[in-house]
């Protein structure tokens, strides 16, 4: 079975909602728009899923010219205009009003986007047989927010263990392992906390070597291009799983 490109997905806001694609152009930056923007609380710090939930059931819509529009349940959807800054304007209202406490739109951090996150299909088969092995319900593939969803490997993790990704004209590179955290018990459609899933299964069996549990991998693009789902995803040498890996607790 030939391995391929089953889904595309970018979040222009981090920590909100993505954006599923059936096509996209590849650049040394990742996906274009991938985590453009994010939400600052009063203090300047970032807002992330475990400490605010809600941020799940906000919903961005970015058009090609840059146009940004958000969406939550009960509310009517707000632009962000131009005149807006992160020193206040409607989309700082209107995010407070949603979040329940001072928020402002703001620009991500250079170098946020950079890297592409990979899961595949059999990865989340084998979390989920595990997990339903000890009665408990499986997880869907959002809760680890990838931009790329690969079906048709055998193996589960085989992200982790290949050096690089051939996808249509595209050439991806492993930097590095997934860590997961306590987003991942986030429920990305009612924001409920719903822990101890996935990671008190993957502690089981997916435990990096300096801490942390494992799933999914970073991959940087060395040749630029456009995928689309259905593509074929071809695999470069196996390495072996990477200890290359780095917390992360405030994510994509």
């Amino acid at each position: 079975m030939e391995a391929r490109l089953v889904g595309i997905t970018y979040y222009p806001v981090k920590g909100c909602a993505g954006t599923a694609l059936t096509a996209a152009t590849l650049t040394r930056n990742g996906l274009p728009h991938d985590r453009t923007y994010a939400i600052a609380d009063a203090n300047g710090d970032l807002r992330w899923q475990w400490g605010d939930p809600q941020l799940a059931l906000i919903t961005p819509e970015l058009t090609e010219t840059g146009e940004l529009t958000l969406k939550a349940p009960g509310i009517p959807p707000v632009k962000a205009a131009a005149e807006d800054s992160e020193e206040g304007g409607e989309v700082d209202a209107w995010l407070t009003d949603v979040l329940g406490a001072p928020s402002a739109l703001v620009r991500s951090p250079a170098g946020n986007s950079n890297r592409l996150h990979v899961v595949s299909l059999s990865s989340l088969d084998a979390l989920n047989r595990r997990i339903t092995e000890r009665g408990a319900a499986s997880v869907p593939m959002s809760r680890f927010r990838p931009n790329l969803v690969v079906d048709g490997w055998p193996t589960p993790h085989t992200e982790n263990s290949a050096t690089s990704l051939s996808i249509a004209a595209t050439e991806l590179t492993f930097t590095e392992n997934t860590i997961r955290c306590a987003v991942t018990m986030i429920d990305q459609t009612t924001a409920r906390r719903a822990g101890p899933e996935p990671l008190r299964t993957l502690a089981d069996y997916r435990r990096a070597a300096d801490g942390g549990v494992v799933f999914g991998a970073y991959f940087e693009v060395r040749r630029e291009g456009k995928v689309s789902v259905g593509d074929e995803v071809l695999l470069g040498k196996p390495h072996g799983e990477s200890s290359r890996e780095r917390m992360q607790c405030r994510p994509k």
